[in-house]
């Protein structure tokens, strides 16, 4: 079964950077629409950012549009998220999946069944 793995997370001051990275075991990431979710302490599970496929279309939450940007490496089969000045409601666990959107919203992305989820990457974002 295929397992998603996230790295490159860790502690940060207000507005500084991190890349996130997005990889998977016995999974090509290019067949798939690739999502972001976070997860902050005492809060549901939210989506992110995706990116399509066959044509790299990418949504964001309205909470991070124009500070991520998430993008795909075809040669690594990896998927990246690059966020830029982070905010302290930013901290929290971030996942990446397999996914599907029905409609143009980051808000209809839903996980595809590929097993659990990874282990995710601690952000934390505090002065």
């Amino acid at each position: 079964q295929p397992r998603f793995v996230e790295s490159g997370g860790g502690l940060v001051q207000p507005g500084e950077s991190l890349r996130l990275s997005c990889q998977a075991s016995e999974l090509t990431l290019n067949y798939y629409d690739i999502g972001w979710y976070r997860q902050a302490p005492g809060k549901d599970r939210e989506g992110v950012s995706s990116i399509s496929e066959s044509d790299d279309i990418t949504y964001y939450a309205d909470s991070v549009r124009g500070r991520f940007t998430i993008s795909r490496d075809t040669a690594k089969n990896t998927v990246y998220l690059e966020m830029n000045n982070l905010k302290p409601e930013d901290t929290g666990v971030y996942y990446c999946a397999a996914v599907a959107l029905r409609g143009p919203s980051i808000s209809t992305m839903v996980k595809l069944d590929f097993g659990n989820w990874g282990q995710g990457t601690q952000v934390t974002v505090s002065s």
